[in-house]
């Protein structure tokens, strides 16, 4: 039997540096995704607070801070990522804004076939079919963003603090 002894010091594999072509295609996707979020009328706040929820159920660091310098610039405020965790314990979110949330977190955490089911309901409630869509193209593809951090280790490196 083994056991854990502590992080390992065995270097890993950036996948996107080792394999171009096919991270390349993920941005592709990427910006594809974006189209289509912005086309259905998603707000890029909106497709932040997804991709920010959608990393914190992975724990990947990288793609959280990468996602909340983006959502700052796009005007979400510190408070609503701050919360961002427990949104379904506040008022801060709007009722299309939670339905994303929650499709998103059933997008990433599927097996919840009760859970999927009633985050699907609630979408169809307040969203459009493009919105539907959008949502889980965008949590689909920070699903493999996260992925591709996590099974490389990106580092987060801590920034200046600006004043």
């Amino acid at each position: 039997m083994s056991t854990y002894t502590g992080p390992s010091t065995v270097q890993r594999i950036f996948v996107d540096k080792q394999s171009p072509a096919a991270y390349q295609a993920l941005i592709q996707t990427s910006e594809a995704v974006r189209a289509v979020a912005a086309e259905a009328g998603l707000d890029r706040t909106v497709v932040e607070l997804i991709n920010l929820r959608v990393s914190q159920l992975n724990g990947c660091a990288y793609c959280l801070d990468v996602h909340t310098k983006a959502a700052l610039r796009a005007g979400e405020t510190t408070q609503r990522l701050g919360v961002l965790a427990a949104w379904r314990d506040t008022e801060l979110f709007t009722s299309e804004e939670r339905a994303a949330l929650a499709l998103a977190e059933t997008t990433t955490l599927p097996a919840d076939t009760t859970g999927r089911q009633s985050s699907y309901d609630t979408a169809r409630e307040v969203l459009t079919d493009d919105q539907i869509s959008a949502v889980i193209w965008v949590a689909i593809t920070i699903n493999a963003f996260n992925r591709v951090s996590i099974m490389s280790k990106h580092p987060v490196r801590r920034r200046p603090v600006s004043g």
